[in-house]
This record gives C-alpha cells, sequence and structure tokens, in this order.
C-alpha cells in the first residue's frame, strides 16, 4: 500500500505499507531496474540510516529498505521483536513484492536477523553482506560486556520495562548526546534533520520495542545460530564491511561463510551508510557487480 509519508523522505524513494506477519511493516521502494537490493538498518537507525546511499544504488538496482518490527514507522510486532520474527517477516515481504533472489544488505544489530534469513532461506539471497556486524555466538554478545569495554546502553535496552523508565522523554537527549557521538567519526555526517527523523520514531510510544526485542535475542541466542552454521556454511557470497569496528565483520563472516569477501571503510565510525555513503555505495555496487555480470 503506496503511503503519503509524514516523516522525513527524499525524492527518490516512495512509501509503503504491508500487513505481514502481524505487524504492520513500513518499507521504501527506489529505482525500476536491476536486480533487487534489501536494506536493513541497525540500532539506533530506521530506513533512514540509508537515505544518502539509496539514490546511488537505484541507478543501477531496484532498492528496497525497511523498518524493522518495533522501529521506525512499522509497528510492533506480536510478542517480543526477536531476530527470528525480524527474519521470517523479511522473509514475507520478499515474497509480497514478488523480487526473487536479493542482495541482502544488513548492518548493526540487524546482522543476526539477515543472518537467519541467509542461512533458512539461501534461494531468496543473491547475495549478503553484512556492514559493521556480528553474531552471537561469534563474538557480538561481548559488545554487552561492560567490564571489558562492552556498550552500557545493550544491558540497558535488553532488560524489560528499563527503556521506558529511563528513555521516555529523553530520547533526543540519548540518540544526540550519546548514541550517535559516541560512535561517529565523521563530523557533519549526522545533522539536525538525521537526529529530529530519528528521535521523531523513537519518541512514539514504545519506541525502543524493536531495538529491545533484538538485543534480549543477542543475549540469548547464540547456541541457536551457532546450529544454524553447524548445518552448513552460507554459500552465497558474502561481503564484510568494516569501519569504526574495523575487522570485526570480516572475522565473523569467514567463520559462517565459504565465500567471503571484505571491504574497509577507512578514518569512519560506526555509522557507514550516514558517514561515507559514497564509499560504501561503491563497494557495494562493485560487489553486487561481480554477481550480477
Amino acid at each position: 500500500m503506496l503511503d503519503s509519508h509524514a516523516g522525513a523522505s527524499i525524492p527518490e524513494v516512495t512509501h509503503h505499507h504491508a500487513t505481514l506477519n502481524g505487524t504492520d511493516l513500513h518499507y521504501v521502494r527506489a529505482g525500476s531496474d536491476g536486480t533487487p537490493v534489501l536494506l536493513v538498518h541497525g540500532f539506533p537507525e530506521t530506513w533512514w540510516a540509508f537515505h544518502k546511499l539509496i539514490p546511488t544504488l537505484a541507478a543501477e538496482h531496484r532498492v528496497i529498505a525497511v523498518d524493522l518490527p518495533g522501529f521506525g514507522d512499522s509497528g510492533d510486532a506480536p510478542g517480543d521483536c526477536t531476530s527470528a520474527t525480524a527474519a521470517a517477516t523479511l522473509r514475507l515481504l520478499i515474497d509480497e513484492l514478488d523480487l526473487g533472489a536479493v542482495h541482502l544488505t544488513g548492518q548493526d544489530i540487524s546482522g543476526p536477523t539477515t543472518f537467519r534469513l541467509a542461512a533458512v532461506r539461501p534461494e531468496l539471497i543473491r547475495s549478503f553482506t553484512a556492514i559493521e556486524t556480528g553474531l552471537p555466538g561469534f563474538g557480538l554478545e561481548m559488545l554487552a560486556d561492560v567490564t571489558h569495554g562492552g556498550a552500557w546502553h545493550i544491558g540497558v535496552l535488553a532488560a524489560p520495562g528499563i527503556p521506558e523508565l529511563l528513555l521516555a522523554g529523553r530520547e533526543r537527549e540519548f540518540l544526540a548526546g550519546y548514541a550517535y557521538p559516541a560512535m561517529c567519526a565523521t563530523t557533519g555526517a549526522i545533522i539536525g534533520q538525521d537526529v529530529d527523523e530519528f528521535t521523531r520514531t523513537f519518541a512514539r510510544p514504545d519506541g525502543f520495542r524493536g531495538a529491545s526485542g533484538l538485543y534480549r535475542s543477542m543475549l540469548n541466542e547464540g547456541e541457536e545460530i551457532q546450529g544454524l552454521v553447524a548445518q552448513g556454511k552460507l554459500q552465497m557470497p558474502v561481503l564484510a564491511v568494516g569501519a569504526g569496528s574495523g575487522d570485526f565483520s570480516r572475522h565473523t563472516m569467514t567463520q559462517v561463510a565459504e565465500d567471503v569477501s571484505a571491504a574497509t571503510l577507512a578514518d569512519v565510525g560506526h555509522y557507514a551508510a550516514m558517514e561515507a555513503p559514497e564509499a560504501l555505495a561503491q563497494a557495494l555496487l562493485d560487489f553486487y557487480r561481480s554477481i550480477d555480470d
């Protein structure tokens, strides 16, 4: 269903909603030709994290960027917004739009969601790109260990009821005062309009519910992800993109996939799509072309 969108947008996209897996899912589309690309954001993000990237990709591809359940302008999923639920919803979106096999491209905390989709439904995945991400069972959960340099916000978001207690009414302060400056290394990459748009969606009722569900999943699903890998590594081409986290994405992907390429975005923080959209777009397009040609 085409949507008259009230939030921030760019001329290149149209906004849509679809009811899938019990969730009112919001997504944007751009481009009319080429193989399909499905972009999946991390935290604290929505589809808007890719707004600088989409026009370049859409010159060669049909691009879909989604708000995961419990994020952005998507509704909440029934029960917890887990990575398994989110992966099932993305699968239904691919079917709903009759996309065929997609270039699945995710970043940050969407790693477990996108990996699950690639592992369980490989026929739907033309390629898999992991941007600044890892997997539970392969080190990702260590990011919550504050005794070894982990981030305190993961435990806060994963604890039931705590995000609503501590962050309600303070969404902008959390995002602009902590999350973005702590992990962004590029001056001017995240501007007031970006903060306004992200704040708009995280400040809605239960605005952190999607993030809370994914972080709770991350802390509990390590053995399950290891089990998926034990059944067989990914066979499709995989691109691991590192930026602020260095070599972490490549190190993880080489453990779970057979055919892994790597790209590094130098002098960039964690928010790769916002901080270095031109360099990231070039890395993605080169990777997609190597598969499509």
